[in-house]
């Protein structure tokens, strides 16, 4: 039988447990149904229940299996999407026990990943993660996915590995490693290049949906697709911003966090959120508006731990101030730097160019030298990557006074 996609509504039932050890069950679920939305299903109801610990064979208690299933038939529901990862047991046995379409935060993610990947390492990485995930619940889900014969966890450079058995699995999951590789060692040339060019670079990080590359749009001139939805950039865009004083710095954008992303996914996308390690400042892109900004703070921050990203410069911007009736008081206790911030109406762009240049000039050196006629185009490199604050043109060369880079200092000795 040939199903036409297009025409399938996937109706999805969010399912949750509330554990003493997790945040608040409801806002998680909330995320969880904008995640479905962003996946192109629709949302016909939800289940949250309060437990000591998830159950172990089938992540909700017997009652609420019962409680589920009269749900689903109420709902015409197609599926059900479980707020945490699914081990192979509790997806067999709610696959037994619901007979629909049973789907888990991280097939979610792999699916929303899967649509919003476009360069050719995005979609290696998306394959491969798809894989490991899939290569330990292989029967589970070809019995769950085939009940639509596509949608939500059936899109994407991985779909065609579902059948395959594990062996087959493995081979290619060594396939992808190896490409992975490969693009790490150029990405690494392309970090020793912009070594050797002095020229510094800058991250934006921040929760899904911040407004990372809203930013990088407004600071740059790019045009970044910026939609107003969780993971609407994947794949990691860099472009030259000019500062005030003349000086030049790299800006990348980077995939947003959400909570509950599972460590394996981290690893999948190392490559990726690696850019945030090669940065030398961190501007930390925060949704003033939202009522758990806190817990989305410190969800990044948890993040940046776990990557290994430390001691570097951070710049806090709080975005969406215009969604406030008035300014609040807000702290980063992890910034050197908090601007609010308005991407829809400019406000904290010089402030935030300010505090780059600052940064930039905290690293940097003051000299007064005289660079002879043969090696005037450090001038160049002076003014790209430092200050040039005075040139004066005398017959033995340039007298100069600028602030330059330490890198660049040994050049000019």
């Amino acid at each position: 039988m040939i199903y036409d996609l297009a025409k399938i509504e996937e109706r999805i039932i969010l399912v949750g447990v509330q554990t003493a050890e997790a945040g608040s069950g409801e806002e998680s679920l909330d995320e969880l149904e904008e995640l479905v939305r962003t996946a192109g299903a629709s949302v016909c109801g939800r289940i949250l229940q309060v437990r000591e610990s998830i159950h172990p064979g089938t992540y909700i208690g017997k009652g609420k299996i019962q409680e589920l299933k009269f749900q689903i038939f109420e709902a015409e529901a197609t599926g059900i999407v479980c707020d945490d990862e699914l081990s192979p047991a509790q997806l067999g046995n709610l696959e037994k026990e619901l007979d629909c379409k049973i789907m888990d935060r991280t097939l979610l993610i792999l699916d929303i990943f899967a649509r919003r990947a476009t360069s050719s390492e995005g979609n290696i990485q998306v394959e491969l993660a798809q894989l490991r995930y899939r290569a330990s619940r292989l029967v589970g889900l070809r019995n769950s996915l085939s009940r639509l014969g596509g949608g939500i966890g059936t899109r994407g450079p991985g779909e065609k590995k579902l059948e395959m058995d594990r062996r087959l699995i493995r081979t290619r999951i060594g396939q992808l490693k190896r490409q992975l590789q490969e693009v790490k060692k150029h990405r690494e040339q392309i970090h020793a290049q912009r070594t050797k060019s002095h020229i510094k670079t800058a991250a934006l990080v921040g929760y899904s949906n911040a407004g990372k590359s809203s930013w990088l749009n407004a600071i740059t001139g790019t045009n970044v697709l910026a939609d107003d939805m969780l993971f609407a950039t994947l794949d990691t865009t860099t472009r030259v911003v000019e500062l005030p004083d003349g000086q030049e710095i790299l800006l990348t954008d980077t995939v947003g966090f959400i909570q509950k992303l599972p460590h394996h996914l981290i690893e999948a996308f190392r490559s990726t959120l690696e850019e945030v390690l090669y940065a030398d400042i961190i501007i930390h892109v925060v949704d003033a508006s939202n009522p758990q900004m806190d817990r989305q703070m410190h969800v990044v921050y948890e993040t940046l731990q776990s990557l290994g990203v430390q001691e570097k410069p951070v710049i806090t911007l709080f975005n969406k101030q215009d969604k406030l009736a008035s300014s609040v008081c807000v702290k980063d206790l992890h910034a050197d730097y908090t601007i609010l911030a308005s991407v829809k109406d400019g406000q904290g762009m010089m402030e935030l160019k300010q505090a780059l240049a600052e940064i930039l000039r905290g690293d940097q050196i003051y000299i007064e030298r005289t660079i002879s006629y043969e090696k005037a185009g450090l001038i160049q490199v002076i003014r790209r990557n430092g200050q040039l604050i005075g040139e004066e043109y005398l017959e033995t060369g340039i007298r100069i006074k600028a602030y330059v880079p330490k890198e660049l200092y040994f050049q000019l000795l």
